[in-house]
């Protein structure tokens, strides 16, 4: 590896330069008419114009990405993260380019990008998951259950249901809301987790069979299912994880007093709806 482009922009692309700067190799930037100015265009020894502004037109375009990486004399593509990194078929395609893919392998990306499948992976190696519900046999025992996009994150495509009648509705709506997001409707059921905490774990490996395993916590003290504060490396002792569930009580103290006393913003109707706003800014 001699020359790596770097499929994203921003804060990933300078950091992916640095790293490559330290081990000294090559750096080739892509970038938008809108982008043209940004500074990591600047930090990269070359770049190469996306012609466009929209992400849709450029950062998406695995051929545009493809091609401008043989126009550099690349020999390496690293996705960042978003935009094309956990598309199977972008992988694919840089593989089948005789160029290098610093990332996982497609059929890596195509099995963990569907929850419904990694899930049942997981179960088949012995990992505990959460029973994946039947939503035609779901009874008040189940509740409250958590409606789920099989596909892609960040909170789309899920819903809480607290009440029977509701689950037929917030099937429908989280399917609608997953296919125009991810371009998949499946959805699945599983129970709901009321204060859940959890360890998250990152796994990275190279091509030479070493692998390092990093934890780190998420705070259940969430906006719309997107967790807002991430910790790492995990604490894994019993005093660590009471300290985060007072930190997240105390937080959860300080949003309700913000809610009670803030004043409505300009366009609220209520000074809950404009404390809410306000609190996360």
């Amino acid at each position: 590896m001699t020359s790596v482009l770097v499929a994203n922009r921003g804060e990933i692309a300078r950091r992916v330069f640095a790293t490559c700067r330290r081990r000294g190799i090559a750096t080739v930037a892509v970038y938008s008419d809108a982008d043209s100015a940004s500074p990591h265009v600047t930090e990269a020894d070359s770049a190469v114009r996306l012609p466009g502004v929209t992400p849709a037109e450029t950062y998406l375009r695995g051929d545009l990405v493809i091609e401008a990486a043989r126009r550099a004399g690349a020999d390496a593509i690293h996705p960042g993260y978003g935009f094309l990194s956990e598309n199977a078929e972008f992988a694919a395609a840089v593989q089948e380019a005789g160029l290098t893919w610093t990332g996982p392998d497609p059929k890596a990306i195509r099995l963990m990008g569907s929850k419904v499948e990694s899930k049942h992976r997981m179960a088949q190696a012995g990992v505990p998951v959460l029973d994946r519900l039947d939503a035609t046999t779901i009874t008040e025992n189940d509740l409250p259950i958590l409606v789920k996009a099989s596909a892609g994150g960040g909170g789309r495509g899920m819903r809480i249901v607290r009440a029977l009648a509701d689950v037929p509705d917030a099937i429908e709506s989280a399917s609608r809301e997953a296919a125009s997001a991810f371009g998949d409707p499946t959805v699945f059921c599983e129970r709901y987790l009321e204060a859940g905490h959890h360890i998250e774990v990152q796994v990275m490996a190279d091509a030479h069979g070493t692998v390092w395993a990093l934890g780190e916590r998420e705070c259940s003290l969430q906006r719309r299912h997107q967790k807002v504060i991430e910790e790492a490396p995990a604490p894994w002792s019993s005093d660590s994880a009471a300290t985060c569930a007072s930190d997240c009580s105390a937080r959860r103290a300080t949003q309700r007093r913000r809610s009670t006393t803030a004043a409505p913003g300009p366009s609220s109707s209520s000074p809950t709806s404009g404390a809410g706003s306000g609190s996360w800014r």
